[in-house]
């Protein structure tokens, strides 16, 4: 691949949003009707200013969904399905990665393997030649050093311009979730100079306590303009959160962006812990999904949701910012960034 490619921002134009309707109830044990119409609201909301391109596993369920898309008022003119038995609906990790070369597109495969911690991901691992089918654009799958290369797109945030960030704590752990054995901080930024067009990367350290993930990104710091990151902090200095979320902070705080300037960091809070059957749940509101026109942020029912959406309410001055209830989305151990992934023109 050439230098010309590069892995759009997400506040760049976007033809559409990519999702797949949950179909697994083991993913929300106890939820899973909830789920169901939680994200017919999400879809609805994505619906109402761009394209929604829905997986389904089966013509039974395409029916059953499109009946309560029409229940809830959804555009269904912005709606269009694909049909794909997954495992998971993650689509920020099994889905494709778009980059594009001018007005040129292509879809690149990043070998999705259940985060190294799953072995049920075979269906998801054809997500990306479905997809690419759909858009009728080329599919390339990520190769570095002759082996499929590994990355979920919920690892990484981009500012469209040749900066990444990224965690270690996700890519480099040498024992747990290992993606790509033996890779090095060298590698990995080759490998995202080859196929994503970036020139600088920014590590941070570790994610929040409970992110099934192990450490990514999209919970912890985004991109929110070309020269500005919003990045959690935990208040509680009893919190297992506080003193890696502040590392994360410092971070930011002495890096450079690839035009060699710093970057204005924005802090936003974390709601307070949130455990459901005894397990810590990572519910966190840098879980955000920008749109062309909105941005969809989840909350918590938690005093600093008020507080985090007028933060990204004052990022995002030319979009609408909404807040979408999440407590039961993040009982699968995530939220509207980790459920979608944007298609940009």
């Amino acid at each position: 691949m050439n230098d010309n490619w590069i892995f759009p921002a997400e506040w760049e134009k976007q033809q559409g949003i990519l999702l797949c309707f949950p179909h697994n109830g083991n993913d929300w044990p106890g939820k899973y009707e909830a789920v169901q119409w939680a994200f017919v609201e999400f879809i609805k909301k994505i619906a109402s200013v761009e394209e929604v391109m829905l997986l389904v596993a089966d013509e039974k369920l395409k029916t059953k969904v499109t009946g309560m898309l029409e229940m809830a008022h959804v555009q269904l003119k912005n709606v269009s399905f694909i049909i794909h038995k997954t495992n998971r609906s993650w689509m920020r990790d099994s889905g494709p990665i778009i980059v594009k070369n001018g007005k040129d597109r292509k879809a690149i495969n990043f070998n999705f393997n259940g985060w190294a911690k799953y072995k049920n991901y075979k269906l998801d691992k054809h997500v990306p030649a479905k997809v690419a089918n759909f858009l009728n654009i080329p599919l390339e799958q990520a190769i570095y050093n002759g082996k499929p290369f590994i990355l979920e797109g919920g690892a990484i945030d981009v500012n469209g311009k040749g900066t990444l960030i990224t965690s270690e704590e996700c890519l480099l752990h040498p024992t747990v979730q290992v993606r790509n054995a033996g890779l090095t901080k060298v590698d990995y930024e080759a490998a995202f100079k080859h196929y994503l067009g970036v020139k600088n990367v920014i590590w941070l350290g570790n994610g929040i306590e409970g992110d099934d993930t192990h450490g990514h990104i999209d919970d912890l710091a985004r991109f929110v303009n070309h020269d500005t990151i919003i990045t959690v902090v935990e208040e509680n200095p009893n919190d297992a959160n506080f003193k890696p979320l502040q590392d994360n902070l410092n971070r930011l705080q002495a890096a450079t962006l690839e035009n060699g300037k710093q970057p204005k960091i924005v802090t936003l809070p974390m709601p307070k812990r949130l455990d459901f059957d005894g397990i810590r749940i990572p519910a966190s509101y840098a879980n955000f999904l920008i749109l062309n026109k909105t941005v969809l942020v989840p909350t918590f029912n938690d005093a600093n949701d008020r507080i985090a959406l007028n933060t990204i309410a004052d990022c995002f001055p030319d979009r609408a910012v909404i807040g979408i209830a999440a407590t039961d989305f993040i009982w699968g151990f995530g939220t509207l960034h980790c459920l979608s992934q944007q298609i940009p023109l």
